[in-house]
């Protein structure tokens, strides 16, 4: 037995990780890891309903042995951009590679969709630029701005710092936008009449 081997006992090897699409078993443990680090502010807590109906944005990261080591989810907001999303492993797992695997992974998924830009907001931006995002003005990712940010118990006391990769977006899908909207049906009012 090696010395790396006999000293790793309590610490799950990162060395055959795995990256898969999570699946609904998954979301326990999902939660539990996200909402472990919500406390000190490093993730904002995400409810268990929630995770459940975006599990198929999430993949996890697993041991050769099938130990649960961290996760990451990409959210799609249209062909102009993807946010990566509650990307965290373990404390055990640190340093072994298992969230830049994460991270390659979700940044594959975003290409094979033809996303031309991957956003997201951390408090560790050194991680991310050995990927290839840069910093950016919060105000330039209106996308996550109105589907987030407003409802973030950070609104005014924000530390996140916002990165992207790729080119700035240059339209938005959720708030004002610079793409026309299709005229929408306009709903009907009144009294159904019942069949006798």
């Amino acid at each position: 037995m090696s010395v790396s081997e006999s000293t790793s006992t309590s610490r799950p090897r990162v060395g055959g990780a795995a990256v898969r699409k999570a699946k609904l078993p998954d979301a326990i443990a999902i939660f539990d890891l996200v909402n472990s680090l919500s406390g000190d502010g490093t993730l904002l807590r995400r409810n268990y309903a929630e995770i459940c109906e975006n599990i198929r944005d999430f993949a996890v990261a697993e041991s050769e042995s099938g130990v649960f080591l961290g996760c990451g989810a990409l959210h799609l907001y249209g062909p102009h951009l993807a946010e990566v999303r509650s990307i965290v492993v373990k404390p055990e797992a640190k340093g072994q590679g298992a969230g830049g695997r994460l991270l390659r992974a979700l940044l594959e998924e975003a290409e094979e969709q033809k996303v031309t830009a991957v956003c997201l907001f951390t408090r560790i931006p050194d991680f991310f630029f050995h990927f290839g995002f840069r910093v950016v003005d919060r105000t330039t990712l209106p996308d996550k701005i109105y589907k987030d940010c407003q409802t973030c118990p950070r609104l005014y006391a924000c530390d996140e710092v916002a990165m992207v990769r790729g080119p700035l977006p240059k339209i938005a899908v959720l708030g004002p936008s610079r793409i026309a909207q299709p005229e929408l049906v306009k709903l009907q009012t009144g009294v159904i009449p019942h069949a006798d």
